[in-house]
C-alpha cells in the first residue's frame, strides 16, 4: 500500500515538474536584506527565471524577521498567501495547525529529500509527516567573530575561554577601541545570552533550561551565573549600540572599529561580501566555552496553499532550493553551510568546513542543540517572553536575581 503511494505520489510529482510554467509566478517572503543576503537571494531568483517562472520579491527588512511575519500574517488573514515564506522552527508547526501550508511531498520524492537531510532537518521541515516546507542552509549561531589587527593593536590574544574573552575585551577598550560590536534589538540581546548561557552552563544545562524550560535550572546559580556575566559583557558595548541593525555591527568589526561580535555565521556573509579573508582578515571562534556545542538555525522556506495553476511553479521552487547548485551558491554568500548531503566542499572556506565538522561531531555527542534566539527551541509566545526579559536586563539597571525570577515567569507564558 506504501509502495502503490509512493508510485501515484511519483507520478503526480513527474507530471507537476513536466508542466510548462508559462505566466507562471511565485511570490516569495523574505527578510535577507543584507549585502550578503541579498546575493544569495538573487541566485534564486536566477534560476527560477532561467525555469520561465516569474520571481515576484517580498522583502521585508529587519533581521529578526519580526516585521516579515506580521507581513505574512497581514497577507494571509486577507486570503492572499504569498507562494512561499522564510519561516523556521516551531512556528512551522503553528502554521501547519492553522490549515494554511501546502502538501510539497511530490518535490521530497523526486529530490530524495529525506535521504539528503539529517533528521532533525527533516522532522522540522514536515506537519504532520508531510513536507510542507524546503530548507535552505544550517546557521550555527554560538560564534565569536574577530578583527586579528584591532587585537593586535590592543596587545591583546583571540580569547579561548571567558578569563581570556574578558581580558581581550578590557585592553581593546583600554586601546580607545569598541571591545564589543553589538545592535541593541531584542533578538540580537537575545543572540547573545543564548550563547553566554551556552558558554557557562553547556549543552545540558541549555537544553533543561532553554529548551525544555525547566524551572529549577531556569532560576538556579547557573543561569544567575549567566546573567552575571552577560552584565559585564554589557560594559564594554558602546553608546550607539540602541537599535543598530546587526549588519551595521558587523560592519564595525570589518572595518576595525570594533574587535569583537557575537553573532551567527550569516555575519560570515558580510566579511565575505566586504572581500575578506577567514583566519587573515578576521576570526571565527567559536563563543568562550561553547566548542563543544553548535546552536543551530536553520532558514526555510514554508509553502502556503496555491491555486492549481501555481503548484507546478511551487514544486519548482522547491525542487530548486534543495538542488546541490542552489545549496552551494546561497550558502557559500550567506556565510551558513548546506542543509542537504551531497554538497562539494571545494568552494567552502575554513570557517565553513569547521561548522560542518563541528555539526557532524555534536550531532553525535548530544551538543547539537536549538537556537533559541532563532526560534528554532521553543514557541513563539514562550521565546517572545523570554525575549522581552533579557531585553530589559540590557536595558536597566535590573539584576540576575530579579531576571532568573522574571525568567521562570516567562517561561509559563501561553
Amino acid at each position: 500500500m506504501k509502495l502503490k503511494h509512493i508510485a501515484v505520489a511519483t507520478m503526480a510529482a513527474t507530471a507537476l515538474f513536466n508542466i510548462t510554467a508559462q505566466a507562471s509566478e511565485v511570490e516569495v517572503l523574505h527578510y535577507w536584506t543584507s549585502g550578503g543576503e541579498a546575493k544569495s537571494v538573487a541566485e534564486l531568483k536566477k534560476m527560477m527565471e532561467a525555469k520561465g517562472i516569474t520571481w515576484k520579491d517580498f522583502a521585508v527588512a529587519g533581521g529578526g524577521g519580526e516585521n516579515a511575519m506580521t507581513a505574512l500574517k497581514a497577507r494571509v488573514i486577507a486570503g492572499s498567501a504569498p507562494t512561499a515564506a522564510q519561516i523556521k522552527g516551531p512556528s512551522i508547526q503553528e502554521w501547519g495547525k492553522e490549515g494554511v501550508l501546502a502538501n510539497i511531498d511530490a518535490a521530497a520524492i523526486e529530490g530524495k529529500w529525506d535521504a539528503s537531510l539529517p533528521k532533525v532537518v527533516s522532522s522540522i521541515m514536515k506537519y504532520q509527516g508531510h513536507y510542507v516546507a524546503a530548507p535552505v542552509n544550517v546557521h550555527r549561531v554560538n560564534w565569536l567573530w574577530v578583527n586579528p589587527e584591532v587585537l593586535k593593536k590592543a596587545g591583546a590574544k583571540a580569547p579561548g575561554n571567558w578569563a581570556e574573552f574578558f581580558d581581550a575585551a578590557d585592553k581593546i577598550k583600554k586601546a580607545g577601541m569598541i571591545a564589543i560590536a553589538h545592535g541593541g534589538q531584542p533578538w540580537q540581546d537575545a543572540t547573545v545570552f543564548e550563547s553566554v548561557a551556552l558558554g557557562v552552563g553547556g549543552a545540558d544545562f541549555y537544553k533543561k533550561a532553554i529548551v525544555q524550560l525547566d524551572p529549577a535550572s531556569l532560576t538556579g546559580p547557573t543561569m544567575i551565573k549567566t546573567f552575571d556575566t552577560l552584565a559585564k559583557i554589557k560594559t564594554y558595548i558602546d553608546k550607539g549600540a540602541a537599535g543598530r541593525d546587526w549588519n551595521l555591527a558587523t560592519a564595525m568589526v570589518i572595518n576595525g572599529k570594533a574587535g569583537m561580535q557575537f553573532m551567527g555565521d550569516w555575519a560570515k556573509g558580510e566579511f565575505t561580501a566586504a572581500g575578506k579573508v577567514p583566519g587573515k582578515d578576521y576570526l571565527c571562534l567559536t563563543a568562550p566555552g561553547t566548542e563543544k556545542a553548535f546552536t543551530f538555525n536553520i532558514d526555510s522556506l514554508t509553502m502556503f496553499k496555491v491555486k492549481d495553476d501555481q503548484q507546478a511553479a511551487q514544486l519548482s521552487l522547491a525542487s530548486a532550493v534543495m538542488s546541490p547548485e542552489f545549496q552551494e551558491v546561497f550558502n557559500l554568500n550567506k556565510g551558513s553551510i548546506p542543509a542537504r548531503s551531497g554538497v562539494s566542499r571545494a568552494k567552502f572556506d575554513s570557517c565553513a568546513i569547521k561548522s560542518m565538522n563541528d555539526m557532524e561531531a555534536t550531532s553525535a555527542s548530544g551538543g547539537l542543540v536549538p537556537s533559541f534566539a532563532h526560534g528554532m527551541a521553543i514557541d513563539s509566545a514562550k521565546a517572545g517572553a523570554i525575549q522581552d526579559v533579557i531585553a530589559k536586563f540590557m536595558n536597566s539597571n535590573m539584576t540576575s536575581q530579579a531576571a532568573v525570577v522574571a525568567l521562570a515567569k516567562a517561561a509559563k507564558t501561553r
